[in-house]
């Protein structure tokens, strides 16, 4: 029980609303015309799978790559902490791609193959964002995959395992939901714009630099609440789920200590305002979702 509480927390699971969130939003977008329970629980727990994977690999590599060590402005991982031995976190990781792999081969089985192409890229996206050969953080395109992966994808996923059908309201629907994840991203690369040119890895923020990191940062937020209008005026979402514009008053603290921060380990406030953002928006937005199925199931 002590190795498997270890190896859960070593998963950072408090960092799995950026899967659920997603996930529900595509499921509740479908539920208005068809909900099965059981085909939701196999999508949530197999994103779950796959988010755990993408985390246990990203140590791994960061570790191997020195971009976490004893200079990182983040909380000390199990490897560094000698906890666990790099290997066995690779190991952990592969692993948990195996099983979030195998859940998502048979919801194909029960709904369509067609289904396969968004589960071997979510796989693919999850082992590359850090892994070997193309390290995708390391390269300018840990954002764009994040915002592709934790929004349109897991969003469009989770409504075709309800529906068998594609269709373009979960990509709309799913944007306001991407913005905010990236934006997560994007402060901490702003805390850690120093440490990851040192340590070689490229992100868009050291590419562009603090003062434009920091607009980038700002684009982000505004995006979330531009798009959520824009999806339910055209109709992508119904308009109950708008009640997660009420968290914009959150932004404004998360750009005062963005803009005003001058030392990087003050931005971790940035970072935690910013998760916080994320998982109000996103309970809002499925709570909203959640009324107008209800609702609905009285007409």
């Amino acid at each position: 029980m002590a190795n498997l509480r270890l190896f859960f927390m070593a998963s950072r699971p408090f960092s799995f609303t950026a899967s659920v969130i997603p996930v529900l939003v595509g499921t509740l977008l479908a539920a208005v015309d068809e909900f099965s329970w059981w085909k939701a629980l196999l999508a949530l727990v197999g994103s779950i799978f796959i988010h755990a994977g993408t985390n246990y690999v990203n140590d791994y590599f960061d570790h191997v790559k020195g971009a976490d060590n004893e200079k990182s402005l983040g909380p000390a991982g199990f490897i560094q902490k000698g906890v666990v031995q790099p290997r066995v976190i690779l190991i952990a990781g592969i692993i948990s791609f195996a099983i979030g792999g195998g859940i998502g081969l048979i919801l194909c089985a029960v709904t369509s193959w067609s289904l396969i192409w968004l589960g071997v890229a979510s796989v693919l996206a999850g082992f590359l964002y850090t892994g070997a050969p193309v390290h995708l953080a390391y390269i300018g395109l840990g954002e764009v995959t994040v915002f592709i992966f934790m929004g349109p994808i897991m969003v469009v996923g989770a409504y075709f395992v309800q529906t068998n059908a594609w269709d373009w309201q979960p990509v709309v629907a799913s944007l306001p939901i991407a913005f905010l994840v990236t934006a997560i991203l994007q402060a901490n690369n702003l805390r850690d714009i120093d440490h990851d040119r040192e340590a070689g890895k490229r992100t868009i923020a050291t590419a562009i630099g603090r003062h434009a990191a920091n607009w980038e940062m700002y684009a982000l937020l505004i995006g979330a609440y531009i798009s959520l209008i824009v999806a339910a005026a055209v109709q992508a979402l119904p308009w109950p789920a708008l009640i997660a514009l009420a968290t914009a008053p959150f932004v404004r603290p998360i750009v005062r200590v963005v803009a005003t921060a001058t030392n990087p380990k003050k931005l971790n406030l940035a970072l935690f305002q910013t998760i916080q953002l994320h998982m109000r928006f996103g309970a809002l937005m499925i709570a909203g979702l959640g009324f107008y199925w209800a609702l609905e199931g009285l007409t």
